[in-house]
């Protein structure tokens, strides 16, 4: 089995790191255009392999899609943050390009790939390499919405002081600051309600701290956080190659699902070797649903910014 990445920056390299950590694909392809950089992350990452216990081969290039051939899997991480004085149109086109033109050299070389996108703003970029490919909706997916889960449930074991894996939520709606809207009424520990140990304020606390969690780790960092985003693109990849079936909220098109249509948005799917092998509409609150809507119109007035 065989995924690449396009884009060997912090993010890329991370992916590439945890899918190869887990060792569930023979080989890795890590893409970028600048000279030898792929390549230097690569043998990096390599250096590893005896010390971290992996077998997956992971392979840079500078360019060069012909090594991304036959790729099950590929993910994109391609694209620019939005730099001082940039406005969203100007960021909204550079990233559009790129995604585009990222998206028709896969195909070339791998033409039963399924694509993942992480790079911003990611679910009008989902769009975009979604209506630009023709593919069906099944194999172009978003990843924000497994990166926003994995934040909520920190934060919700920060409020608990217990372990991550004892807790569960979800978070679905726009990968946004404003756009997300987790769960609070179906984040369980052990099963129980959260609300069984919380106040009402320290969740909305919780709540409010993993809307900004990007931007937190931005201001703290000077940059995207990567090691998290990393970590999410491997539990999408892996659930994909290894047919895992599992439930994870992901950016995809809905199409009456949620009473929403034409726009890539966080929801929960059924995730398997096909790509998207189920919508899971789950029943919302009024309260809920009023704000899956008021994100999903904040998505569409970034898609507005893109030119197709």
């Amino acid at each position: 089995m065989k995924v690449s990445v396009i884009g060997a920056g912090n993010v890329g390299a991370s992916c590439a790191e945890y899918i190869a950590i887990k060792n569930f694909c023979s080989e890795v392809v890590l893409l970028d255009i600048k000279e030898n950089f792929a390549e230097g992350k690569a043998m990096d990452l390599m250096q590893t392999a005896g010390l971290n216990g992996f077998d997956t081969r992971i392979v840079g290039s500078t360019n060069d899609y012909s090594k991304t051939a036959n790729s099950e899997v590929v993910v994109i991480t391609s694209g620019i943050p939005r730099k001082p004085g940039m406005t969203r149109e100007e960021l909204v086109g550079i990233n559009a390009g790129i995604v585009k033109t990222v998206s028709e050299n896969i195909l070339k070389h791998s033409p039963k790939a399924i694509i993942v996108v992480v790079s911003n703003p990611m679910d009008t970029m989902t769009y975009l390499a979604l209506k630009s490919t023709g593919l069906p909706k099944s194999r172009v997916i978003g990843m924000g919405g497994a990166l926003d889960s994995a934040r909520f449930q920190y934060r919700i074991a920060e409020a608990m002081n217990c372990p991550a894996s004892d807790v569960d939520g979800m978070v679905i709606g726009g990968h946004s600051d404003k756009g997300m809207v987790p769960l609070t009424r179906l984040a369980t520990y052990r099963g129980m309600p959260i609300s069984n140990f919380l106040s009402a304020e320290r969740i909305d606390e919780l709540t409010e701290a993993t809307k900004v969690g990007g931007a937190t780790l931005t201001g703290m960092l000077g940059t995207s956080a990567w090691y998290a985003p990393g970590a999410a693109v491997s539990t999408l990849v892996q659930a994909i190659i290894c047919d895992q079936k599992k439930m994870i909220p992901c950016s995809v098109m809905v199409e009456g699902e949620y009473g929403l249509n034409d726009l890539c948005i966080g929801v929960p799917v059924v995730l398997g070797k096909n790509g998207i092998e189920k919508i899971l509409e789950i029943e919302l609150t009024a309260a809920e649903n009023a704000l899956l809507v008021e994100s999903a119109e904040a998505v569409k007035e970034v898609n507005s910014d893109l030119k197709m």
